[in-house]
Parts: C-alpha cells; sequence; structure tokens
C-alpha cells in the first residue's frame, strides 16, 4: 500500500472543474428524473398486501405470475425468497373494502393452480396506506437527520469549509443514487432507504480518511501549497480507498447475484452508492474544501510565544 502511494502522483484536483461540470449535469439529470418519472415505490410506502408461501418443489415465477394475472391481480409483484421454492407476492391495495384476507385467499388459490402438492403460507402482511406516509416521512427525516449530524461531526473534528465538502458529496451520492434509482425505476422500499443510509456512511468514513492525511500534512508539508498538500494526501490514501471498495463492491456483488430478489434493490443501491462515494470523496468532498479556502493556516496551529520555555524562578 505504501508502493502504491509514492509511485502515483495524480493531478486529482487540478481536474476538478471538469468533474465539477459532470457532476452538475447528473446532479440535474437525477433531479429531472425524479421530478417527472418519481420513484417507483414499494409495498413499505404505497401500502398493500404481502404474502409469503412455500411450494413444494421449485416455483415457477413465469407460472406464478400468470396465474396471478388470471386472479386479476396483474399488478402483483412476485420476487423469490431465500429457496427456490419460496415466493413472496406484493399486492398493492385495490379498494378499502378489500381486506388482507380476502387478498391472502386469491393469492393462493391462484398459486395452487397447476401445482402438485400444497403451496403453504406463511406469512401475510397488510401495510395501510397511512402507514406507508409515516415510513416515506420518517426515512427523509433519517436522511435530514444525517446529513445534519455529519455536518456537526466533521466541523468539531475538522474545519467548517472540510464540513461544508463532507455534507456536500453526501448529498451529491445521495442525489445521484436515488436519480439512478428513478431512471431505472428500480422498487423503493425500506430496505433501499437502509442501503442509502449506509452509503452515507461508508462515503463519510471515506471522506474522513482522506481529510485526515491532510490534516497530517498541512502541518508537514508548510512550503506546499494547499492543492499540492491536498493532491499528495489523496494520493497517499489511494491505495486504501481502492482496497476498501473494490472488497466491498465484491460483497454486495455476491449478495445481488446470490441473495434472490428480495434484496436486489439493497443491494443494487450499496453497488451504486460505492462507486458514487469513492469518486466524491476525492472529487467533490476534497475539491469543495479547496475551493472554500482551506489552508495550512486553518489547521496549523500557531504556538503562543514563550510557550514550552521553562519560566525562570525568582528567589
Amino acid at each position: 500500500m505504501k508502493f502504491l502511494a509514492m509511485v502515483t502522483a495524480i493531478d486529482f484536483l487540478g481536474k476538478r472543474f471538469t468533474l465539477y461540470a459532470i457532476s452538475a449535469i447528473l446532479v440535474v439529470v437525477s433531479i429531472v428524473s425524479l421530478a417527472t418519472r418519481g420513484l417507483n415505490f414499494g409495498l413499505d410506502f404505497t401500502g398493500g398486501t404481502l404474502i409469503e408461501v412455500s411450494f413444494p418443489a421449485a416455483a415457477d415465477v413465469d407460472l406464478v405470475r400468470t396465474n396471478l394475472s388470471g386472479a386479476g391481480l396483474d399488478d402483483a409483484v412476485v420476487q423469490t425468497f431465500g429457496e427456490a421454492s419460496d415466493i413472496v407476492v406484493r399486492v398493492p391495495p385495490h379498494g378499502e373494502s378489500e381486506s388482507s384476507v380476502d387478498v391472502s385467499t386469491t393469492v393462493l388459490q391462484a398459486l395452487q393452480q397447476g401445482v402438485e402438492g400444497e403451496v403453504v403460507m406463511r406469512r401475510v402482511e397488510f401495510v395501510g396506506p397511512q402507514v406507508g406516509d409515516e415510513l416515506a416521512e420518517q426515512g427523509i427525516l433519517a436522511v435530514v437527520y444525517a446529513l445534519i449530524g455529519i455536518f456537526l461531526y466533521v466541523m468539531m473534528r475538522f474545519q467548517w469549509r472540510f464540513s461544508a465538502g463532507a455534507v456536500a458529496a453526501t448529498v451529491h451520492d445521495v442525489v445521484l443514487t436515488m436519480g439512478l434509482l428513478s431512471v431505472l425505476q428500480v422498487e423503493f422500499d425500506l430496505t433501499v432507504v437502509a442501503a442509502l443510509l449506509a452509503v452515507i456512511g461508508y462515503s463519510l468514513n471515506d471522506t474522513v480518511v482522506v481529510f485526515d492525511r491532510i490534516r497530517e500534512n498541512f502541518p508537514r508539508l508548510r512550503k506546499s501549497t494547499p492543492i499540492e498538500v491536498m493532491n499528495r494526501s489523496i494520493n497517499e490514501t489511494l491505495s486504501r480507498t481502492i482496497m476498501t471498495s473494490f472488497t466491498t463492491l465484491l460483497t454486495v456483488i455476491a449478495l445481488y447475484f446470490l441473495g434472490g430478489e428480495i434484496i436486489e434493490g439493497f443491494s443494487f443501491t450499496l453497488i451504486v452508492g460505492i462507486i458514487i462515494g469513492t469518486y466524491s470523496s476525492i472529487y467533490v468532498a476534497s475539491a469543495v474544501s479547496l475551493d472554500l479556502g482551506v489552508s495550512k493556516h486553518d489547521l496549523v496551529q500557531v504556538e503562543k510565544e514563550g510557550a514550552g520555555t521553562p519560566v525562570d524562578s525568582q528567589p
């Protein structure tokens, strides 16, 4: 790791204005998509019924969807859960008079068609529209509180310019991630909210590592300009950033392909967030801090005259 940090001398921040423009375009596209297409809210937010069933053998998902369509449930979402024989069916609300018992009975009867053996219902959950609205509000508040906490934490640990850079990077990550979810219409449920909060924490951790090295290098490189100090700090932590992001991505990619449809949204959000968070810790957090005017005077503590010098005692 030290070897890689010694041989790299990439002028990251010299290219920051080009990357600013790219980030600005992506943020605008994300905001436009969120405003026009919106998010594909899942049952957690829209309300509806969730039915978990177990088939006697591996379930044919296409046949399940066909049977549900024949029962008048064209908008039902079918996902595998755990084993190939386990299925989760999410049914949006169809009417106030329709109870979860009626929906689950209809679903079970539809799934039993063409299946040898008994289809066992394991779990039924009903989420009302009012509960969904409350969950959406709480999810937004969770992200806002996380941003406020990040600003205060980084400001106390470093300096307000670094704090502004960290918050700018975090907002950048959340907006771009949600924008891609909107463009691809990935189902947005509570697991995706959890993934967004995890992305915020991951991005902040990567940013703080870079900021720590910048703070260490300012006193050591007194004759260097701020951009030189920050570029060198980013290069010195580059090996750590690459290895951490790579190993984390391996785990999340494995979850995406092997974890089943039930956590696809969660793992996909993490994959996107890790990539964007790694980028933003360099080209957003550090760049914004630099352009806000951070310098050695903000981080180097000047010793008071006579400090540390023993005072002669008078007889």
